[in-house]
């Protein structure tokens, strides 16, 4: 049985990260209840715990919610009771550094049940929309913690989507969004609620894919949520740290994961365009 069937009358809402954020959580639940989205047509692409204060709080929410999630290498490696978060940081990094502090702090606070429920989430989901053809990741096609970002080259794009056989993938994980038409098809990412993207705002991200006269609608949008009591819930934990400052400041305490081109567009507040797909792209 496919695990995410969406009916094509209701649009779909894409969102990634979560990352323990709870009032984030709260808020893309209430945008999905707002827009009148039921949990059939939500999709996830992984990461539901990481920075923030209340990671089984998150997960209870999300599995109350019964949305669809893909795992990311966040649930793959507290499912699993490994030693790190598995993110792909590069070892002694400020980011690998920083994680260790936010992963020690997860790694107890999750319920056993909910541990094993991270772990027969799936990797990938391959699903139709309309007349299109999706496959959504976590990071890359055979590497959940690869990141990819906009800057990253179409070719390997297009080379991931060719292995995929899809017209679309959605992708998760770099914590930024964008989307991309490549030569044979698009790959987008929602980017994520739980933290901002870098770009000196406190909002963060989520993506609405619609159906209009046989096209996709592909727009981006920001959330706006009480990213102060976000913060003060982890100032309370312990977790007095970047991440926690990252949450009002909207600017990342590392960029050590950035390539040139994005690390020289921090601060800058992003403005994406939607995107239309028509059956004349394939």
């Amino acid at each position: 049985m496919n695990p995410f069937s969406p009916d094509e009358l209701s649009p779909l809402l894409i969102f990634g990260g979560p990352y323990s954020n709870l009032q984030a959580t709260q808020a893309i639940r209430q945008v999905a209840d707002n827009l009148g989205i039921q949990p059939g047509n939500v999709l996830c692409s992984g990461d539901l715990v990481a920075y923030c204060a209340e990671p089984d709080e998150t997960v209870a929410l999300i599995r109350d919610w019964g949305i669809t999630v893909i795992a990311g290498n966040c649930e793959e490696s507290v499912g699993n009771g490994a030693e790190d978060c598995g993110c792909g940081f590069s070892q002694g990094s400020t980011c690998d550094l920083l994680s260790a502090q936010w992963y020690n702090f997860t790694l107890p606070r999750v319920s056993e049940t909910n541990k094993r429920w991270m772990n027969q989430l799936p990797k990938q989901i391959r699903f139709s929309y309309g007349q299109y053809t999706f496959t959504a990741i976590h990071g890359g096609i055979h590497s959940n913690n690869q990141f990819i970002f906009a800057s990253v080259s179409a070719g390997e794009k297009a080379q991931q989507l060719t292995q995929s056989g899809s017209d679309i993938i959605l992708a998760g994980h770099c914590g930024i969004p964008f989307g991309q038409k490549l030569d044979n098809g698009y790959w987008l990412n929602a980017g994520v609620i739980g933290m901002p993207a870098n770009d000196g705002t406190a909002d963060t991200w989520y993506m609405l894919i619609t159906i209009v006269e046989q096209q996709l609608v592909c727009s981006w949008h920001r959330l706006t949520y009480n990213h102060s009591t976000a913060a003060r819930r982890m100032v309370s934990s312990g977790l007095n740290n970047g991440y926690m400052q990252a949450l009002s400041t909207g600017l990342w305490p590392s960029l050590d994961v950035l390539p040139e081109s994005e690390k020289a567009l921090s601060g800058q507040p992003i403005a994406l365009p939607t995107i239309t797909i028509c059956s004349t792209d394939r």
